[in-house]
């Protein structure tokens, strides 16, 4: 060192002192892979407004670490193959810290998989395929923040068994949501009520646009109710047909796949049918406490929705998740913060949420009620509606 030039030495000081004030600037870069368009862009589009919102919230606030998140949200449509190239070059060019994002049940199976090789943290927003969270499949970089589909059929069973039905038929899309979710339908119906008979099951592929083929069996079984898990643009499509046939007024219907959203009762709006019971992530109207009062009216002004999406509190919830393990961390190293994210409980909107250590599963409940027109709004809502919280119905 005594040998170097003055002003060599004095520029290599400067440097050293410059380094941690780079890296207290650098952002903190997480991908956010999620279906924007076509079928999925009725949820995944709010989903990722409102894992921005929680980033303008914590940049506005000061950063996290004293330093900027940065959300790349890209579009991986509707398949778990774009799923997968799109994480992959998130991870690979964009370099990304951490992943937050999928939609489908396949694609979040299909990034917790790239999560896996490539060693980076993923916490699911939306995919619910209980499988992701199970042995085999569960392993050290995946999180869920979201419901599965465990809690979701057998939340579906518990108001279905409230009534006197006995004979059943289950309208779902032929892959591992439609597929799970129906299953854990089932078997919770069958072991609180055992007199319960599956007349018909109908299986339209993802994405189908003519549901007539699959609607005229199952008014022919003549089933008392049907429990659907269509969700999104699909249950849209699926309920202007079937209201040509006269379905719903033939039909007792429980609707998974959040049917009782406001994003799709503004879809259908007149053609939503009423009486039927559903369920839905979040509520702009419910429940009626100061800190979800409050997150509706940020999420009011940040999106310029007079109502808000009930949607978008996926990706915020996911988001907190991170975030907080991340302050509880002290670090944005991997292990450190898979460390704090098992068995965090977080303050989120609709109330307190933990992060199971065992499974890596959020105890995530639903709200669910029955569709009705009221004067205040010019689109039906959920009306009685309930929190049904998911410690109950997890394993």
């Amino acid at each position: 060192m005594r040998r170097l030039p003055f002003y060599v030495i004095v520029s290599l000081a400067v440097a050293a002192m410059a380094l941690p004030a780079m890296a207290a600037d650098k952002p903190i870069v997480v991908g956010y892979p999620m279906w924007l368009s076509g079928g999925g862009g009725l949820f995944g589009q709010p989903s990722a407004k409102g894992a921005e919102m929680l980033v303008k919230e914590v940049n506005d606030a000061g950063g996290l670490l004293g330093r900027p998140i940065e959300l790349l949200v890209r579009d991986c449509k509707g398949t778990p193959e774009e799923a997968t190239r799109v994480s992959k070059e998130l991870i690979l060019k964009d370099q990304v810290d951490f992943l937050v994002g999928g939609l489908s049940a396949s694609q979040g199976l299909a990034i917790s998989e790239v999560a896996k090789q490539e060693k980076i943290l993923y916490i699911a927003p939306i995919s619910k395929a209980a499988e992701m969270c199970e042995p085999p499949k569960l392993h050290p970089y995946v999180f869920r923040a979201a419901a599965n589909t465990k809690t979701e059929g057998r939340s579906a069973a518990v108001f279905m068994a409230k009534h006197p039905w006995k004979r059943i038929a289950t309208i779902g899309p032929d892959y591992a949501y439609g597929q799970g979710v129906t299953q854990a339908f089932v078997e919770w119906m069958q072991k609180n009520k055992p007199e319960v008979e599956i007349v018909y099951q109908a299986w339209p592929k993802l994405g189908e646009t003519d549901y007539t083929p699959f609607i005229s069996p199952v008014l022919a079984a003549k089933p008392d109710a049907a429990f659907i898990s269509l969700w999104g643009g699909h249950f849209v499509t699926f309920a202007k047909q079937a209201l040509d046939y006269g379905f719903f007024e033939k039909v007792k219907v429980v609707a998974a796949g959040e049917a009782g959203s406001p994003e799709t009762a503004r879809a259908l709006k007149d053609e939503l049918p009423l009486g039927i019971t559903s369920n839905s992530y979040e509520l702009f109207y419910f429940p009626d406490t100061p800190e979800h009062n409050a997150y509706v009216q940020r999420l009011r002004e940040f999106s310029g929705d007079e109502y808000g999406s009930s949607w978008a509190s996926t990706g915020y919830i996911a988001m907190q998740f991170l975030v907080e393990a991340i302050k509880k961390a002290g670090s944005t190293d991997t292990d450190k913060v898979i460390k704090a994210l098992e068995g965090l409980t977080i303050d989120t909107p609709i109330g307190k949420q933990t992060m199971r250590a065992k499974d890596h599963q959020a105890t995530r409940g639903q709200f669910w009620g029955t569709t009705a027109k009221v004067p205040e709004y010019p689109f039906p809502i959920l009306k009685p509606v309930e929190y049904i919280p998911a410690e109950d119905l997890m394993e």
